[in-house]
């Protein structure tokens, strides 16, 4: 009895966390019979994870280590950056993330496993006391380690900070529907608890099969990045869609769209306020500040237009009547840029049965056409110092980034790779280009919702880009200017259905 009752006490603290919700988790606590005590803890103001864990070894037909978890049914996307603390004891030492059907040891499970000395390994068990095997990656020491779940098929990426993703998968191996799914670190060492830090945790719950672009809608993540660091922060999510976020010129605000409406999120108090446009209430994510911050410019589908996108420009602080450019009757125009005297503004224009670039005299509604190409150009945006146009166009059979003069001559691709570039983004100081990245198999003329997307950065003098980010997303997460006026950090939007 007095044995029962110490396991008991034991089981009882080891789980005493269950009713405190630990950033995204449930509870944490130790599995299989380890020696020592793990633990973990959430660093709400940086969102991070630091977990410590003890155990034999995470193989053979029983694990131990320690689980920081939550529960979840069907498909997921499981997703974090980690890094162990010190050189470690044992280079077998393993972190990453574990899908499981109980929190018994010797269950089956599959697990995303970056090893101490930089092995890198899809594992799993099918059965209950079933032998452990693995699928290696051919990657390395990585920082990135991503686990999805996608109907019968579990999905290992992983990366070096700032590299691709490389990709191996299983197929072979079935969980229950209902799991639970988490963060872990296994010393390798029963004597001793090994340390890691988690930054940049994504638990994400992707669109369902069948779902209607434009008709059906996921949640959002409204997120900031420092651009030196990649280090991210979710300051607001939502049931909704919310979409393309600048950031004002004084530094307070994120501005963004979310059902016709644009939206102001406060910085310094997380506060929200509705931004009045009038009578313009069914914008697109298309609305972009000038560089004194003091116009915003949208995207308006208007009656008057049959319902056509027509571009719009009123003071940033709204209350104002909108200020129709663009001319009835000439087609859809979607707005992009501002030049910086706030003379033109740049936009994409359906004409003459293809989707251009054109720039319009803000005063007289004069369009100028820059690009004409049958296939699409989009995404223009001015240098701060107005001598250049950069915008992406899939000219070249892939959707690639281009840069030409302010006057449409000298047209020069910037992007020369397999993925799908879009939206070049100039930071103030005109130092970086950011933009975002879709997949290799999607339509070049398309930017669609719920993708695997990177946010790449390259110099403004072009060069290779470096990858940033690692998002589920897409259309409506960068499709506007983005920039901190102190060009050290932007702001974007993810998605996961909640």
């Amino acid at each position: 009895m007095k044995l029962y009752l110490i396991t008991l006490f034991l089981f009882a603290t080891s789980w005493a966390t269950a009713q405190n919700k630990i950033g995204l988790f449930d509870a944490h606590g130790d599995v299989g019979a380890v020696k020592n005590h793990g633990f973990a803890s959430y660093n709400a103001k940086d969102q991070t994870y630091t977990i410590g864990g003890s155990g034999t070894n995470m193989w053979g037909d029983h694990d131990e280590f320690h689980f920081l978890w939550t529960t979840l049914q069907g498909d997921f996307i499981l997703r974090a950056e980690v890094s162990f603390m010190g050189s470690g004891v044992n280079e077998h030492r393993k972190a990453g993330w574990i899908i499981k059907n109980d929190l018994a040891g010797n269950t089956p499970q599959v697990n995303a496993a970056v090893h101490g000395d930089g092995l890198t390994s899809l594992q799993y068990r099918k059965t209950t006391d079933g032998e452990t095997d693995e699928v290696k990656s051919p990657d390395t020491m990585p920082q990135v380690i991503q686990l999805e779940r996608r109907g019968g098929k579990f999905i290992m990426s992983t990366a070096q900070f700032g590299k691709e993703l490389q990709v191996v998968e299983l197929t072979d191996v079935s969980l229950d529907k209902e799991v639970y799914v988490g963060l872990y670190v296994c010393s390798h060492d029963p004597e001793i608890v090994e340390t890691a830090v988690f930054r940049n945790v994504r638990i994400v719950k992707p669109v369902e099969e069948g779902w209607t672009a434009y008709k059906d809608y996921i949640g959002s993540h409204l997120e900031v990045m420092d651009v030196e660091t990649g280090s991210r922060q979710i300051l607001y999510s939502s049931a909704h869609s919310i979409q393309a976020p600048n950031w004002t010129i004084d530094g307070e605000d994120l501005i963004y769209n979310s059902k016709g409406r644009l939206y102001k999120y406060h910085l310094e108090d997380n506060s929200i306020s509705l931004l009045n446009t009038g009578f313009a209430t069914n914008n697109n994510n298309d609305h972009v500040l000038t560089f004194d911050g003091q116009e915003i410019g949208i995207s308006h589908h208007a009656e008057e237009n049959k319902g056509a996108s027509t571009i719009y420009h009123l003071p940033v602080k709204g209350d104002s009547t909108p200020q129709r450019v663009t001319k009835l009757g000439l087609g859809a125009s979607y707005f992009h840029g501002w030049s910086p005297d706030k003379k033109f503004m740049l936009f994409t224009g359906e004409r003459k049965g293809q989707f251009d670039l054109y720039k319009v005299e803000v005063s007289s509604g004069k369009e100028t056409q820059l690009t004409n190409y049958k296939t699409l150009d989009d995404g223009s945006e001015y240098s701060p110092d107005g001598k250049y146009i950069f915008f992406n166009s899939a000219r070249s059979g892939r959707m690639q980034l281009y840069r030409m003069d302010a006057d449409g001559k000298n047209q020069t691709q910037l992007t020369f790779d397999e993925y799908n570039d879009w939206f070049p983004h100039i930071s103030p100081d005109k130092k970086w280009i950011v933009f975002i990245s879709f997949p290799k198999d999607i339509d070049p003329g398309d930017h669609p919702f719920y993708k695997h997307c990177l946010l790449r950065l390259m110099p403004y003098e072009g060069g290779e880009p470096k990858v940033i980010g690692y998002i589920y997303g897409g259309q409506g997460t960068m499709n506007v200017p983005s920039w901190s006026p102190d060009s050290k950090k932007i702001a974007f939007v993810t998605n996961s259905d909640f």
